[in-house]
């Protein structure tokens, strides 16, 4: 690190568990800021709304004790006191974004399990969206003999879909029939089904929404964010570790 230390401000498990991790590979880690540090870690991501620090405190008083020229290590990091240091948004790097994918629909599928009155072989299920979580996910459910249908607006996706051995439909509307479905999950950040359409559902139909803004309304709506860090911190953490690594080298 150019001879600089790394300060950790998050407080997450993750974030401890990417300590570890980074300690087992000789990266040098300080315990507190000072005048060796040359790069900050926190939480990812690491704001609340209100653009607080997601582990507490105040970024400018973080910032105040460490030297001008540090990488800030972090996710979201669009924050207005964050401009004119350099920053690796976590949250913007592609390598991470489809690790973390596979983690959050690994840790969706287990709060499935903990919910579902049936087995998830032959569950009719219905994956929305076909982005990174919507991928792995499919192709998770699938390997586990679920019945699985992916929602894709594009006729092109909907056609892998198909080559893959999974149903597709276009993305649902009004009038789409849902009461097949035992499981549903949504990836999209949009809305998608209303209370009225979800009221059409399997009464014991397990409904997940992983998205970033709510895509599922209604009542019994699992409503599932940041699940890596809290359902398996271990490798949420390792995954940060090893992206930092990189992101460094790739800074420096």
């Amino acid at each position: 690190m150019n001879n600089g230390k790394l300060y950790c401000a998050g407080g997450t498990p993750a974030v401890r568990y990417a300590l570890e991790y980074l300690r087992r590979h000789d990266f040098p880690i300080s315990d507190r800021p000072g005048a060796d540090t040359s790069a900050l870690l926190l939480d990812v991501p690491s704001f609340c709304p209100d653009g607080a620090l997601r582990s507490g405190g105040c970024i400018q008083g973080i910032l105040d004790q460490l030297p001008g020229q540090i990488i800030v290590f972090g996710g979201n990091l669009n924050h207005p006191v964050l401009e004119g240091y350099r920053t690796a948004d976590l949250l913007k790097d592609p390598q991470y974004l489809a690790e973390n994918a596979y983690i959050t629909a690994e840790a969706a599928i287990e709060i499935a399990l903990s919910c579902l009155s049936i087995t998830l072989r032959r569950c009719p299920t219905l994956v929305m969206g076909w982005g990174r979580i919507g991928k792995c996910l499919a192709r998770l459910l699938h390997a586990i003999g679920a019945d699985v249908t992916v929602t894709a607006r594009k006729a092109s996706d909907r056609a892998i879909c198909q080559a893959l051995g999974y149903k597709a439909v276009d993305t649902p509307g009004p009038e789409t029939d849902l009461l097949p479905y035992r499981l549903i999950f949504n990836t999209i950040p949009e809305k998608i089904l209303s209370s009225q359409q979800t009221e059409r559902c399997h009464p014991d139909c397990v409904k997940i929404d992983l998205a970033s803004k709510n895509g599922i309304e209604g009542p019994g709506v699992i409503y599932a964010r940041g699940l890596p860090g809290i359902h398996m911190p271990e490798s949420s953490g390792k995954l940060i570790g090893q992206t930092l690594i990189r992101l460094y080298q790739e800074e420096s």
